[in-house]
């Protein structure tokens, strides 16, 4: 349903005035008509004829055109609102996430892969002018998905991750960390950022993370780290169960190389961020989205369809019939 608008609000003031017309009218009333004194009116019908019980109405066809004015002189309108969004400003992020058998951890709930995943999805969905890949590590790395605009494309790949024994196992930060600047050197996106997630110390790859943050920073790649996990123990994955499926489960300490997430972060301008919960983890994702803010530009474009029109036309045909009828019809009883 169309919505109806007024541009000029103000006439509608005037409607003030109907009342007031209508108490004059009905205080003038009897100057209306002609009067004839005489002595007596034995004799004549007292009866009013039909016209002139009619002839009041035509002030009413004249009230009617007075109020059909002032509402076209509020001029109703009806407006089409279409928008038109452009990215000036886009930013392209890469997600550099650690897939090691550590990563199957308790405490986070259900533990710390599946909560990184939800909330990993949610960062991709608030971010819909960006453009967004993935790349996942554990003793060696590759690329998941390329940064791409499809967002259905990087919440699939988000979604199928998992400890699936692809991987060597291990931590290879610096791996991941390089193969994610890879997919982010050629970029002429304003802004690229990598948000690197790990839960241990780097024991693997070929390639050093002070390296690999040096490598990034050469272009201009700015690199949020996180390290997960609770302080203290947590239950940890050390052995598959007899099924070959399930694994088995002990509490072992948390170890995070703290310092290097910091020092890789502080290197290329970014931020280092410790998830020792599902909410906390939740937090830095949300705090990450509000420091990398696209500048976006929206135009919008009115249509507007005018419809005082019809009132105008309206108010004529009734003060043309209020005349015709006073001119003709009732012109006896004037």
């Amino acid at each position: 349903m169309e919505k109806i608008s007024f541009l000029n609000p103000e006439f509608f003031w005037l409607l003030l005035l109907i009342p007031v017309a209508i108490a004059w009218l009905f205080w003038k009333r009897k100057e209306q008509s002609a009067t004839l004194k005489i002595s007596s009116v034995t004799g004549f019908k007292s009866s009013k004829s039909t016209l002139a019980k009619l002839k009041p109405y035509l002030n009413v066809l004249r009230l009617l055109a007075l109020t059909s004015l002032i509402l076209a002189l509020a001029r109703p309108r009806t407006v089409d609102i279409s928008n038109q969004t452009k990215t000036t400003k886009g930013i392209d992020i890469v997600m550099a996430i650690d897939l090691s058998s550590s990563m199957l951890a308790k405490d986070l709930k259900p533990n710390r892969m599946e909560a990184l995943k939800e909330v990993a999805a949610n960062f991709v969905v608030g971010r819909p002018n960006d453009r967004i890949g993935i790349v996942v590590y554990a003793g060696e790395a590759y690329t998941k998905t390329p940064v791409t605009s499809d967002k259905a494309i990087v919440e699939d790949a988000i979604k199928n991750m998992a400890f699936d024994g692809v991987l060597q196992d291990g931590t290879a930060i610096g791996m991941g960390l390089t193969t994610a600047v890879n997919r982010l050197k050629d970029s002429k996106a304003k802004s690229k950022v990598i948000i690197l997630m790990t839960d241990g110390v780097n024991n693997s790859g070929f390639i050093e993370p002070e390296t690999a943050s040096e490598i990034a920073k050469e272009y201009g790649i700015k690199v949020y780290t996180i390290g997960i996990g609770t302080n203290g123990m947590a239950q940890f994955p050390y052995a598959y169960a007899p099924n070959g499926k399930d694994f088995l489960y002990k509490m072992l300490p948390v170890e995070i190389d703290q310092e290097l997430m910091k020092t890789i972060a502080k290197n290329t301008g970014g931020k280092y961020f410790r998830a020792v919960s599902n909410t906390k983890l939740e937090q830095i994702y949300s705090e990450i989205n509000k420091l990398e803010t696209t500048e976006i530009e929206e135009l919008k474009y009115y249509d507007y369809d005018e419809k005082y029109r019809p009132f105008i036309l309206l108010a004529g045909i009734l003060l043309l019939i209020e005349i015709g009828l006073r001119n003709t019809l009732f012109k006896s009883f004037i």
